[in-house]
C-alpha cells in the first residue's frame, strides 16, 4: 500500500496497480466494499482525485463497479468485447473511400457532469473544453460527435480543430493517444438530435460513447457520437 513518489511511473498508474491487487483477492472477489475514497487516499497518501483517476479507469474497464451511496466493489463478471487497431473518425472514412464532410463545428466550455467528471478524476462541474461536430459525408449529416477534453491537458480552444482530431493533438500538443474504451447503445433520436441528423424524432439512432486515453493511460477525451442507424454498423470479428 505503499506508493513510491520518487518512482518515474505516475502516483495514479501505481495507485491503478494497487487497485488490480485488491480486485484479485479473494475478500474483495467474494463482494467485500473496497475502503472509502477517503480512507483509501489517506493510506496510499495521495489526494483523493489522483485515487479516483486510477479507480474510474478500473470502472470504465469493467473491473469495478460504484454504487451511489453504497460505495465501490469488484464488478461482477459478465461478457466483455473489445476490438482491437482502433481509428479514428476520419481513418474510417477514409479506409471506406469516403470524404468527410464538417457541416458544424462549435467549440465552447462547459461544465462536466458526474461521469465526466469521474472520468478526469476532478470534481463534479469543473469546465472543459468542448467540441461539437455534425459530420457526414457529401451528401448528408450522418453524425453528431460531442466531445469534452481533459481539463489538465494543454488547450485553450484556438487550436486548429478543422484538422483530423488525433492528429491535431499529436503533431501540435505532443499528445499521443493510445486506446480507446467504447460502449454502444441505441434510443430514438429525440427533437435536437433529429434536427441535426436531419431525421424524425421517433427514428432510431445509435450511440457510440469513447473513454479515450494516452500512452501512459491518462485520459484524454470523453466522447459520444449519435450516429443515423441507417448509415452505421458495428463489426466485431472475434476468433476462437
Amino acid at each position: 500500500m505503499v506508493l513510491n513518489r520518487k518512482s518515474g511511473t505516475p502516483l495514479h498508474a501505481q495507485a491503478e496497480k494497487v487497485l488490480r491487487k485488491l480486485i484479485e483477492s479473494d475478500e474483495y472477489k467474494s463482494g467485500k466494499l473496497l475502503p472509502k475514497e477517503v480512507e483509501l487516499s489517506k493510506q496510499l497518501h495521495i489526494s483523493r482525485n489522483t485515487l479516483r483517476q486510477a479507480t474510474t479507469k478500473l470502472v470504465n474497464e469493467g473491473l469495478l463497479e460504484r454504487k451511489k451511496g453504497v460505495g465501490t466493489r469488484v464488478a461482477r463478471k459478465g461478457i466483455s468485447v473489445g476490438v482491437k487497431n482502433w481509428l479514428s473518425f476520419s481513418q474510417e472514412m477514409k479506409m471506406l473511400g469516403i470524404e468527410v464532410k464538417n457541416y458544424e463545428l462549435h467549440l465552447s466550455f462547459k461544465q462536466a457532469n458526474s461521469e465526466i467528471a469521474n472520468f478526469f478524476g476532478v470534481e463534479e462541474g469543473t469546465r472543459c473544453l468542448v467540441l461539437e461536430r455534425l459530420r457526414g459525408n457529401t451528401e448528408n449529416p450522418f453524425v453528431y460527435f460531442v466531445s469534452y477534453f481533459n481539463p489538465a491537458l494543454p488547450l485553450s480552444g484556438e487550436e486548429n480543430y478543422v484538422k483530423p482530431l488525433y492528429e491535431m493533438l499529436e503533431n501540435d500538443k505532443g499528445i499521443i493517444v493510445k486506446t480507446s474504451k467504447e460502449e454502444i447503445s441505441a434510443r430514438l433520436a429525440g427533437d435536437f438530435i433529429a434536427g441535426k441528423l436531419e431525421i424524425s424524432a421517433n427514428d432510431p439512432i445509435l450511440i457510440r460513447k469513447r473513454f479515450v486515453y494516452d500512452t501512459e493511460g491518462v485520459p484524454v477525451e470523453y466522447n459520444q457520437g449519435y450516429y443515423r442507424s441507417d448509415s452505421f454498423t458495428y463489426t466485431i470479428e472475434a476468433t476462437r
